[in-house]
């Protein structure tokens, strides 16, 4: 206690403390389709579909799948069709 009881302000590095924890920073996420310079997305390509959905058999989000917001749209469209179409399921199967 040399400073007449304060704590020091500053981290034994040598770095200021803060009083609450480390934000986890998450790299930016670049867009599959951007990436990959895809003119469109095709509702024919189940496989290519099936990783966009949930087990439950819901379109992931864009947070969840990292495409940008025109993307998503078209993807949802292509999902949709699909479905339609019986390329892919609307819902997982229900178990009892």
């Amino acid at each position: 206690m040399r400073n007449g009881g304060a704590q020091d302000e500053q981290g034994p590095s040598g770095e200021e403390r803060g009083g609450g924890r480390r934000r986890f920073i998450r790299p930016p996420r670049v867009c599959q389709f951007c990436a990959e310079k895809a003119k469109i997305i095709d509702y024919k390509q189940g496989e290519v579909l099936k990783r966009f959905v949930t087990d439950q058999g819901r379109i992931r989000s864009r947070r969840q799948t990292g495409t940008c917001a025109r993307h998503q749209r078209i993807l949802a469209r292509a999902i949709k069709r699909a479905r339609h179409l019986a390329l892919i399921p609307f819902a997982a199967a229900r178990t009892r």
